[in-house]
């Protein structure tokens, strides 16, 4: 069964605010055996498999990390964000879960693409362009904790006047180059419609066409479409 299988039957538990020994009562077994079942000790069957997904009321393909969406569909351009409404349950941590696996699943499968690539500059390009925007919102999220801003090399004078962004959109002319280089060399791309992802890449897939789709979206709302 799959490993995601595990996580999400605990994060499912801990959402509906339920003890282990209450979720095993109700769904037929030990608190030990539900235990092992949440930290991947044990392989659970599927007749179980079926009674946590009616327990928690969510499909098959949530439980297995398949979908982010608890009845198997497709996520709406506003629904990640919706998640954090205050009155929606997905909030802390499990909301950060979610987004988590969200982000890291589209990087997977960009990665897995762009390797297909066989080219060392736009697989590094790509990753200096994300590594930018991580270190621009961790660096910012620090300072307001009250970080000491020693811990970068970088001056904050630097980090305040757009040194990520600058290096992000230098990363991104780069990459664009390393693509038209590829391209006029006849290397053979890999297919990147929605189907292909989809079909491709189970699971993963999905979290990459979410990510276009979201991400589209609010670039239309800006656009005022």
């Amino acid at each position: 069964m799959s490993t995601e299988f595990s996580r999400t039957l605990s994060l499912l538990r801990q959402e509906r605010g339920v003890s282990q020994r209450t979720a095993a009562a109700d769904l037929g077994i030990s608190q030990a055996l539900l235990s092992h079942y949440e930290n991947g000790i044990r392989e659970p069957g599927l007749a179980f498999g079926v009674r946590a997904c009616e327990y928690y009321r969510v499909s098959a393909d949530f439980m297995l990390g398949r979908t982010l969406i608890r009845d198997g569909g497709v996520l709406t351009s506003k629904d990640l964000w919706n998640m954090a409404d205050q009155g929606n349950v997905l909030r802390g941590s499990v909301l950060a879960t979610l987004q988590a696996k969200l982000i890291s699943g589209a990087a997977g499968v960009l990665f897995d693409l762009l390797g297909k690539l066989n080219d060392k500059s736009a697989v590094n390009e790509a990753a200096a362009f994300l590594s930018a925007a991580i270190y621009q919102i961790y660096r910012r999220f620090y300072r307001v904790s009250g970080g000491n801003e020693a811990m970068f090399s970088a001056e904050a004078e630097i980090a305040a006047m757009g040194g990520a962004e600058a290096d992000m959109k230098l990363s991104e002319i780069q990459f664009t180059r390393s693509l038209k280089a590829l391209r006029e060399q006849s290397v053979p791309f890999p297919e990147l419609s929605s189907e292909a992802l989809l079909r491709d890449y189970p699971g993963r897939g999905q979290c990459m066409t979410q990510v276009l789709h979201s991400a589209d979206a609010r670039l239309s709302e800006l656009a005022g479409k």
